[in-house]
This record gives structure tokens, sequence and C-alpha cells, in this order.
């Protein structure tokens, strides 16, 4: 799957579009070839980019995998997530029933030798076709992108339902923890966490792409949304960035007083004059106008006030409170496109783009970090 990009936060210049940017997804053999969607997209999901039904799956597998695997230590659900971010995208594109049944089905390229997915050896058809439609060459399937071969030693009817299928979300995610589990793996451990993901496909780049997923998953699941232990006029600025969560986005839109309809038109096509709500420096403007702090209306310019903290100091640099920005080139300001507010635990409050609302997500969630800027 390739990269794209978003349009973003009223940021620098009207003529310059702000973006969210998605990693391209490292190519394996049974990679499914023909999903859409992008990480951070609005799906309804109480985690970064994962719909809640996937969500739920990848919960229950990793409580549920102790059933079958009594020896295993350390699954969560964050670990499941990552691999599914890589083979599937937690099936965006596709349907998934309240009985976790998606549809149309995730099939990889025919193991066929074509080179096509990066396959050069064939697989014989192990299953008749029954899983992967195809009766000459294996395909990968489902969320978890199985060998049906694979599956039959490992997929379990987590949903109780009397047929184990890889194309079920409960099934596939169980069965998944249980192959990752190996014999007793202590998952917790991470270079037995690296050991078990190579196992599941031999590459580190894979190893390293799906780390990267399940370390962001990890931060965005820590203490998101929470005021912690901030106090005066953090509190204050915290409280009142949160208290818009769910306010939709509006190109332009919001300033010192509160939301406001915004402009037209963001690079994705918004006229924020139809919509009464935030953009991204239009919310930072009104949280630290309630802690009688005047911030400039462009995250560009916002920036330039109080002390910077650069980049290459990294996340843990940053204090609650603290404004997070985006840019191009990480240090020029005037290349910043999006802002956010820091709630520690690698959080931020933001209104991230046309299409979603204000709220919660992790540091990590966008690319192009360009350090922050400490007011209070």
């Amino acid at each position: 799957m390739k990269a794209w990009r978003k349009a973003g936060c009223l940021g620098v210049l009207i003529l310059m579009c702000a973006v969210s940017c998605v990693a391209p997804m490292v190519s394996r053999i049974s990679a499914a070839t023909s999903l859409s969607g992008a990480q951070g997209e609005d799906i309804g999901g109480s985690a970064p980019g994962i719909p809640d039904r996937m969500l739920a799956a990848y919960r229950n597998a990793a409580v549920g995998v102790k059933e079958v695997v009594p020896e295993c230590r350390g699954m969560r659900w964050q670990i499941l997530a990552g691999i599914a971010r890589i083979e599937s995208n937690h099936a965006i594109g596709h349907s998934v029933s309240a009985a976790g049944n998606i549809s149309p089905h995730i099939l990889g390229p025919a193991l066929n030798g074509s080179g096509v997915g990066g396959n050069t050896t064939v697989f014989p058809d192990t299953d008749g076709g029954e899983w992967d439609g195809d009766p000459v060459y294996e395909r990968a399937v489902g969320p978890f992108q199985f060998l049906p071969q694979t599956f039959r030693g490992y997929g379990h009817d987590a949903n109780g339902d009397g047929v184990t299928d890889p194309h079920n979300a409960d099934d596939a995610a169980l069965g998944a923890a249980a192959y990752l589990c190996g014999e007793g793996r202590n998952l917790k451990d991470e270079g037995q966490l690296k050991n078990a993901i190579f196992v599941y496909n031999h590459s580190n780049a894979y190893v390293a792409d799906v780390l990267s997923w399940i370390h962001r998953y990890d931060e965005a699941s820590a203490g998101a949304g929470e005021l912690g232990q901030a106090t005066g006029d953090v509190r204050t600025v915290l409280s009142a960035a949160l208290a818009q969560k769910g306010v939709p986005y509006s190109w332009g839109g919001g300033n010192a007083k509160g939301r406001s309809r915004g402009m037209c038109c963001s690079p994705g096509g918004q006229d924020g004059r139809t919509v009464n709500g935030f953009d991204c420096s239009g919310l930072t403007q009104y949280a630290f106008a309630k802690a009688r702090v005047k911030l400039p209306r462009l995250a560009a310019h916002q920036a330039s006030v109080g002390t910077r903290i650069p980049a290459s100091a990294g996340v843990g640099a940053l204090k609650p409170g603290d404004l997070v920005f985006y840019g191009y080139i990480p240090t020029r300001n005037s290349t910043i496109h999006h802002v956010g507010i820091y709630l520690g635990n690698g959080q931020m409050i933001n209104a991230p783009r046309p299409g979603t609302n204000v709220r919660v997500d992790s540091v990590s969630s966008m690319t192009d970090y360009a350090g922050g800027a400490r007011i209070l």
C-alpha cells in the first residue's frame, strides 16, 4: 500500500496545505493488495485508527489466548494490532459484522512464483480453495494474512459459532495470538517479542515496522485524555482543550473566544464556512486564551512564542501544556503546518484535519514532528 496525504490544519499559509502522513507499509508475499483506508481516519475506534469491532477482537484474543496457550505471558492487544496494521490495515475498507465476519474477504496474491508481492516460490493449494478461493495456488487469507495450512494448525473458534474461519476477526486474532505465543513465549521481553514477530514473517524490516506500530499503540493507550497532576494555568489550558473533544474540525475555524465557522476552502475541499468548530491553531489559541495567554492565529507563528523545544530533544523533553508542532522542515518555523497541546504520556489534544473531530492522539501519529514550545 502506498502512502498518501490528507488535508489538515490551516497552518503556515493559505497556499500551503497541511497534511497528515501515512508511512508506506512493508511489502510481504502474503500482504493483501487491494485495501483502502488510512491510519488516523475517524473510523469509530477508541484507539487511533482501529475500528471498534477489530479492536474488540484484538482485546478478546489477548485474554483468550491463555485458554489455548496457558504458558504464554505478556500478550496484549497492541501486539496483535501491530501485526494487523501491517497485514491488512485493520480490515479498513471492508465490512465487519457484529459476529466478526469480514467481507469481502481479504486475499493476498496467488503464490505462484510470479514475483507479485515479492513471492518467487510456488506454494500449491492446500485447502481446495475453501478459504482462499484458489484451488491451484495458496493465497494468504484474512486480516492477519495466514496461509491456509498455517491457520489450520493455529486457528480457533473464538466466537463460539461452531466454525473456525480466518475471515472472522475473532478467530483470526486468536489464531495470530496463539501463533505469536508459540509454545509459551514471554512477550513482555522485547527480545522474545522480536523473535515472535520474525517467526511471523522472516524480515528484519517487517519486525521493525510492526514494533513501531506496537509502540505507537502502547503510547496511545497510556493515560490518554487525563489531566494527571497538572495545576494552575497548565490545568486551565488542558481542561479548556479537552472540553472541546468531539467538536468538528473547521478549516480556518475557531479563535480566542471559542469555536466558529471557518473559511473556504481546504486542500481537500472542505468549506469551513459550513462547519462551526476549530482547526488546529484555532483550538490552541482558544485554550491558551483561557489562561490569559494571547497566541497568534497561525501554527507557524505560534512556534515563535515562548521557549522553543527542538525536535532533536525528543518527545521526552515535552511537558504537559507545551505546544506540539509538525513541519516539513523541523528546524524552520515557517514550515510548521500543524499544532497540538501536549497532555503527557506521549499524547496530545488536537484538531487533526477536515472530516475529523477534536480528539486525543499519540504524538507519534504524525511523522514530521518538529518539536514544541513552552508557553507556561
